[in-house]
């Protein structure tokens, strides 16, 4: 965006020791839109004041924010698929983000599994192979899960680094089952994000079978082990936990891409952070439960 008068004397009231005044500078530069980015850059690069250099990276953020939001709201209009949802969240980190790495691993991925594919592979077969060429061919690694590692739950880091906690992993992991119709999803098990291998005849074969007999295992995305059902069951009951049905139940696109914003948020749950913290919750708020 070219710098006019207005812009310039915008800038320049950025050293304004009056609070009332900064927010009406900034919400007017706001309003001007991801354009004004290139001179909110110059100005810091020109500008030794380290107070005016953070109201300009705010500023950066909160147009770079402002962007986010309407491209997210647009993704819920339209029922997005699950690697958009994640390159949104992702570009909330890295808002400069290149997604055509993501779009070329995942490709990479999903055609070695493919050509390892044919019809007549049980559904404990078909999983083998994902885990064998994700974790042993293409050496993806699961992490502890941590809320001092964002980059684990971001799809670009975790491809990039091939390293991720159970959301990253798990997000990429049902991404590549999507693709290649192979019938996982998340599953809300509490204190845990596990995938699951659903049936998809039992509504046909058994329409009054319990919830739970649609899921034939379940799968750690860390490390591709599998699970069954007394294994859950188990750990349910060391977690005192009472079971409910909705354990079983498919989590949507959008109910999974909820769940990664909830989680990432808590990686900025201290004082200086607090503000990425609320506007993460916000944006998942924006998801109706």
């Amino acid at each position: 965006m070219q710098e006019n008068k207005e812009i310039k004397a915008l800038l320049q009231l950025l050293d304004d020791p009056d609070e009332v005044v900064y927010h009406s500078v900034s919400d007017k530069i706001i309003s001007f839109g991801k354009g004004i980015i290139p001179n909110l850059e110059s100005y810091w690069e020109n500008n030794t004041n380290p107070a005016v250099q953070e109201r300009i990276e705010l500023l950066i953020h909160g147009l770079h924010f402002k962007d986010l939001t309407a491209s997210f709201e647009e993704w819920l209009a339209i029922g997005g698929d699950l690697i958009s949802g994640s390159i949104i969240v992702s570009k909330y980190h890295y808002p400069d983000l290149n997604t055509n790495a993501i779009f070329q691993d995942i490709e990479k991925l999903r055609r070695n599994i493919w050509l390892e594919l044919n019809n007549y592979l049980t559904p404990l077969e078909k999983i083998g192979v994902l885990n064998s060429i994700i974790y042993n061919y293409y050496r993806q690694t699961g992490v502890e899960y941590s809320y001092d590692h964002p980059d684990h739950f971001l799809i670009n880091k975790t491809l990039e680094t091939k390293t991720g906690n159970m959301i990253g992993n798990g997000i990429i992991y049902l991404i590549l089952c999507n693709l290649l119709d192979i019938s996982v999803k998340a599953v809300s098990i509490p204190n845990q994000f596990l995938l699951a291998y659903f049936d998809d005849q039992f509504d046909i074969l058994q329409p009054t079978g319990h919830p739970s007999q649609k899921i034939l295992f379940y799968i750690d995305p860390n490390t591709g082990q599998m699970y069954t059902h007394k294994d859950i069951e188990n750990y349910l009951k060391k977690m005192s936990i009472t079971i409910s049905p909705s354990f079983y139940r498919p989590l949507s696109n959008q109910k999974t891409i909820k769940f990664l914003l909830e989680e990432l948020s808590l990686c900025f749950d201290n004082d200086n952070n607090r503000y990425k913290m609320e506007e993460l919750i916000s944006l998942a708020n924006k998801i109706e439960e």
